[in-house]
């Protein structure tokens, strides 16, 4: 007699839902930290109640069947879920492949017939191998999504436009710069321009480790970006190697002023707006 694989898991839900937790439990690299056991046992129980209501003899052979949208959405979730919480792959991927052992326990002990128990079990396989991928793949998405916006991050912080005085902005520079980057550069100093309406904007590279055509080109545009909106840029931090570097690629920067330190551009920067800075004699 045909057995009804849909009856068999709904009547031994809770069975499966326990050897499943006891699995997860088991294995040594559990992340108490990122997860407490409720949650998890919430998440497991969600997910073989979505399982067993849909699995039937029909679809259990197609992990990409429309009846387990749910499913999928399921396990969509719980893959972003941990991908921003800080699991592994490996963590993430043990979820699945936990369920599909305790599975297989049940379907060993209610299965007399052993060509019945092979054939349910490669399916059981299969189905869930293939739930196995979806995770994997939304798991990656999620991860590339937390590191594409912790680079936009780093990379924003890593730029902040400085306000040293009245009318004077600094921009220290540090790392190497590439095309998303300079725009990233000349946004937040063109509208720290405007905000402020300063006239000097300093360019600090003193943290750039090295400066090749490419480096001088983008450095290029920001001060052609910053003159275009009425403001003087001085390019500070030129290390000796840097200015050989520079000498070597023919690079021309005889147009725009530059300075061995920061304190020397603020100094150019003083002088150009007839600013004049005295050490106080007298004693506080």
């Amino acid at each position: 007699m045909p057995l009804d694989i849909s009856k068999l898991l709904k009547k031994k839900q809770a069975v499966i839902l326990e050897r499943w937790m006891t699995n997860q439990m088991a294995d040594n690299s559990m992340r108490e930290d990122l997860m407490s056991n409720e949650d998890l046992r919430q998440e497991s129980d969600e997910l073989i109640s979505a399982l067993v209501k849909t699995i039937n003899d029909n679809n259990i052979n197609n992990p990409d069947s429309d009846d387990f949208d749910q499913v999928i959405e399921i396990l969509g979730g719980i893959s972003i879920s941990r991908s921003r919480q800080g699991f592994s792959p490996r963590e993430t991927g043990l979820f699945i492949i936990s369920l599909k052992e305790a599975l297989l326990q049940v379907l060993r002990e209610e299965v007399k017939d052993l060509a019945q128990f092979v054939d349910l079990s490669l399916a059981i396989s299969r189905l869930m191998d293939g739930f196995s991928i979806m995770t994997f793949e939304t798991f990656i998405k999620g991860r590339e999504e937390v590191i594409l916006r912790q680079t936009d991050e780093i990379t924003e912080i890593s730029t902040p436009v400085i306000r040293v005085w009245d009318g004077i902005l600094a921009l220290p520079i540090i790392g190497t710069l590439d095309s998303a980057r300079t725009q990233v550069v000349m946004e937040s100093l063109l509208t720290e321009i405007v905000e402020s309406s300063s006239s000097v904007a300093i360019l600090d590279i003193s943290g750039v480790p090295t400066v090749d055509s490419l480096v001088a080109q983008h450095l290029l545009k920001t001060v052609s970006a910053t003159r275009l909106m009425g403001a003087e840029c001085i390019i500070s931090g030129i290390r000796p190697e840097i200015a050989q570097t520079i000498v070597h690629l023919g690079i021309d920067l005889s147009d725009i002023v530059t300075k061995a330190s920061l304190a020397s551009a603020l100094q150019y920067a003083f002088r150009t707006m007839r600013l004049e800075v005295r050490k106080n004699a007298a004693k506080l």
